[in-house]
């Protein structure tokens, strides 16, 4: 396994990110994992050396780097402390969309110059806070997005004017929402509207229920860790990348 810390040219600067692919000279297809809210730690570094191990070429990005590198909260306390949740959410509303949208043009720039990273379709998933952005990610470069993935994505279906949903119908690659049947961030209700939605805009996408399962699910080191909802999800990613990349 090749592991690499980097940094990244973007319109808004430099952002840190750590690379990770087979040993050997590939190329390897491409695939972009976006951080959740606590923000970039071992876990996730975890999680993309999975990727990677099956032959894949992951990118992962510090989405907080506007403000500094690396923060973020220990999200093994539970519960968090009200210093800490503030600290999270505070992070969180300085990003957007928008924001994750102009600093994936960054990494697909970057992509384009790497050797290793095979060109042509990229994948990418997202948990949680950074589930949205990789709804909007597909929506905004439909030619190079091959298959996205929502995991317990949260704010995929809002009242704003920037909400994901909106743009669905320009997604060209295959998109699945991994969705917890317990979430207070993305209910039942939201569910049901999401696929209303999407059965009207005619492109490829699944969108799967994990009965039983809390948002946060895939997360080892999470309260509401559930093996085997994890693993699930982990089978509906190398199949949705196995068949689009």
């Amino acid at each position: 396994m090749i592991e690499r810390k980097l940094r990244i040219a973007t319109k808004a600067g430099s952002m840190g990110a750590y690379v990770f692919h087979p040993d050997g000279t590939g190329p390897w297809s491409p695939i972009v994992l976006y951080m959740d809210a606590p923000g970039m730690r071992e876990e996730l570094r975890d999680m993309a050396r999975r990727l990677a191990t099956v032959g894949y070429h992951v990118t992962l990005p510090d989405l907080y780097y506007r403000v500094g590198d690396e923060l973020g909260v220990d999200i093994r306390k539970h519960p968090l402390s009200d210093a800490d949740r503030k600290s999270m959410f505070d992070l969180i509303r300085g990003l957007s969309n928008a924001k994750v949208v102009e600093d994936t043009e960054g990494i697909i720039a970057w992509l384009d110059t790497q050797p290793e990273a095979r060109p042509g379709g990229i994948g990418v998933v997202g948990y949680c806070m950074s589930g949205p952005f990789a709804f909007a990610i597909a929506a905004a470069f439909p030619a190079r997005i091959a298959a996205a993935a929502s995991i317990y994505g949260a704010g995929l279906l809002t009242d704003r004017a920037d909400s994901p949903h909106l743009a669905a119908a320009k997604i060209r690659g295959e998109i699945y929402f991994a969705c917890a049947e317990i979430d207070e961030y993305f209910g039942l209700d939201k569910v049901k509207a999401l696929e209303a939605h999407l059965a009207q805009t005619g492109i490829r996408y699944r969108v799967e229920l994990y009965p039983k399962a809390e948002h946060g699910f895939a997360f080892p080191q999470r309260h509401c860790y559930d093996k085997a909802s994890a693993e699930r999800h982990w089978e509906r990613l190398f199949d949705l990348y196995r068949r689009n990349l």
